[in-house]
């Protein structure tokens, strides 16, 4: 007997096992599908250290130099030069840990090297926001429409979709920087956002395709409910996962596409500056000053390696096949 004394104690293990997987089933149905895909990102360990570096990187831009009127706590200005001290090299130190006077150095002029670093880092991520949620806006509404309507609009919209996917993204977006002046950053960004939907919108029309044959939206449509009623209250919220993981990777992509348009004089002009735009101006020092072309370089690493580590974490949260007790 199971309960007797002299029952074998490993005929019990099975029943121990699936009494452990019933109890971990419950626990799970207990939560909301939100709260699980939540559970599942907090526990990605890639996505937190590169959320936390993210925003690390984020405060240190914002607050070091501060944001238009808003002074910020670092005492050097971007803009204006000091006395070059010995030779403009770095005073920071790991060990001993010493930040110094200028810690990433100074350019050629005199000005603070982590000045212009801070300055650089807030234009590239401003930019970079901008065109994810811009891409991410048009991306869905095509893909949206293209799907749930068919027939010639779809037509249309995937033509005009393809049209610009033939076309070099790099080669277009310099024409548009070019155009666009280059010197406000959110025109600038509006403007690459307007090129760079493409990918997104395919992916949405994929996914609208295949959820309006679905009941609820044959339920939805037999009640009298208007098509823009279906699409935003009963098909986008089933495709919010590929919509946030596509655009999280959008803002990795911007950071890159903009240090290459300001390394090639297409984006961001001077008196203000960017990441690319400072590898640029000092590629020639990378033999003798080359802190000028390291910080910025490091800083652009940094951040599109921490998206797309977040990216990656959000599409594991988001994937319905990620198996619950290994979360």
């Amino acid at each position: 007997m199971p309960g007797g004394q002299g029952a074998d104690p490993g005929s019990l293990q099975p029943v121990t096992r699936v009494e452990d997987d019933l109890e971990g089933a419950t626990t799970d149905r207990s939560y909301s599908q939100g709260q699980l895909v939540l559970r599942r990102f907090l526990r990605h360990r890639a996505a937190m250290i590169s959320l936390a570096v993210l925003v690390f990187v984020t405060v240190l831009a914002f607050t070091s130099i501060g944001v238009g009127p808003i002074p910020g706590w670092w005492k050097y200005n971007y803009l204006q030069p000091v006395e070059v001290i010995n030779g403009g090299r770095p005073t920071l130190s790991l060990w001993p840990f010493r930040i110094g006077e200028h810690p990433f150095g100074q350019d050629t002029i005199g000005r603070d090297w982590f000045a212009m670093v801070m300055r650089g880092t807030q234009r590239s991520l401003i930019i970079a926001f901008v065109v994810g949620i811009v891409s991410t806006l048009v991306g869905t509404a095509v893909g949206a429409l293209a799907g749930y309507y068919r027939g010639w609009v779809e037509a249309l919209l995937m033509r005009m979709t393809d049209l610009l996917i033939v076309i070099p993204l790099l080669a277009l977006a310099a024409a548009l920087g070019q155009i666009s002046g280059g010197r406000n950053i959110f025109v600038l960004a509006m403007v690459l956002g307007l090129v760079t939907w493409t990918g997104l919108a395919r992916l949405v029309r994929g996914e609208i395709l295949s959820l309006r044959e679905r009941e609820f939206v044959s339920a939805a449509r037999a009640v009298g409910t208007s098509p823009a009623r279906i699409i935003v209250k009963h098909i986008l919220p089933n495709t919010l996962g590929t919509i946030i993981v596509a655009a999280t990777l959008s803002i990795a992509s911007a950071i890159l596409l903009e240090t290459s348009l300001s390394y090639l004089g297409f984006g961001v002009k001077p008196p203000d500056t960017s990441l690319g735009l400072l590898i640029s101006d000092y590629q020639n020092a990378f033999t003798s000053r080359p802190w000028l072309f390291w910080w910025p370089g490091i800083f652009i690493l940094g951040i599109a390696l921490a998206v797309n580590f977040i990216g990656d974490g959000l599409r594991d949260a988001f994937d319905p096949r990620q198996n619950r007790k290994k979360d």
